[in-house]
């Protein structure tokens, strides 16, 4: 059996190698901390796979461990995951492959090291490579900033609110070099946007690109990186408001959520910001 898997493999990747040079597909990395994590996605491939976007996919088992020297990275070949191997090549080295990377998932751990501009585990040096090299970095939003299996080892789904509002605050700087933050469930059609970019629509409706806030009627436009407590509260006494509308790259702090949800005010995520 293993022998006719390899012989599928070669012969996949001898008729992928005969594609012609003019219609090369281009290809994302997707990572992931253990080896059935992607077994959730498989919507996000068959999106690439229709969308002529190859991917390859990047487990780290173990990755509470696997500092530089000790586990780095290795290739599996087309549509195949990837591995953590010791006789691999540097994980500095892997971006250079692919036009850019998706994290559905980070950790408090990655997030911070990445933000401050660290390296020491192998998700921060890809960060740290890709966005160097000026391609895209998108990172699921909706997460709870604890990685599988720390879930399943201190039996718990969240962090503490200190650690949320820390991670909020990692999440906003790392918006500042250029990583993007999205709905889970819309990560693979934003790779193939960065890839395959569609022709602008022009909103004629409200103009937010000029204005951090925008008011209309009984709603505020706000267009800032991060909406903390103070200001929820600043703006609030200031003009008091019923709706909060909002980019999709917009971070609210948990307790500006919480404040928001206090006052009855709704949020509305803009389409496309």
């Amino acid at each position: 059996m293993e022998i006719k898997q390899m012989v599928e493999s070669i012969v996949r990747e001898l008729l992928i190698s005969l594609e012609p040079q003019s219609v090369k597909r281009p290809k994302v990395l997707y990572i992931f901390y253990d080896s059935t994590a992607h077994e959730a996605y498989t919507d996000h491939f068959i999106w690439l796979t229709n969308h002529h976007v190859n991917y390859d996919r990047l487990c780290l088992d173990g990755e509470a461990s696997s500092w530089l020297g000790k586990h780095q990275i290795e290739c599996g070949g087309y549509g195949k995951t990837i591995a953590s191997d010791e006789f691999a090549p540097s994980p500095l080295e892997v971006p250079l492959d692919y036009e850019g990377i998706v994290i559905p998932e980070i950790d408090l751990d990655n997030a911070a090291r990445a933000a401050l501009g660290m390296k020491g585990t192998i998700i921060s040096e890809i960060i740290f490579s890709t966005l160097v090299q000026n391609k895209f970095v998108l990172i699921g939003d909706d997460i709870s900033g604890l990685k599988r299996a720390d879930r399943r080892t201190l039996r718990t789904l969240t962090l503490p609110k200190a650690y949320v509002n820390l991670f909020d605050y990692y999440k906003m700087e790392l918006q500042m070099y250029g990583v993007e933050f999205g709905p889970l469930k819309q990560l693979a059609e934003m790779a193939v946007n960065k890839i395959q970019p569609g022709p602008e629509v022009p909103n004629t409706a409200i103009n937010i690109e000029t204005e951090e806030r925008i008011e209309t009627n009984n709603s505020m436009v706000y267009e800032g990186r991060l909406i903390s407590a103070d200001w929820v509260e600043r703006e609030f006494k200031s003009k008091p408001f019923g709706s909060l509308r909002v980019g999709k790259r917009t971070i609210i702090s948990s307790l500006a959520q919480d404040m928001l949800k206090d006052k009855g005010i709704t949020i509305d995520y803009a389409a496309g910001r």
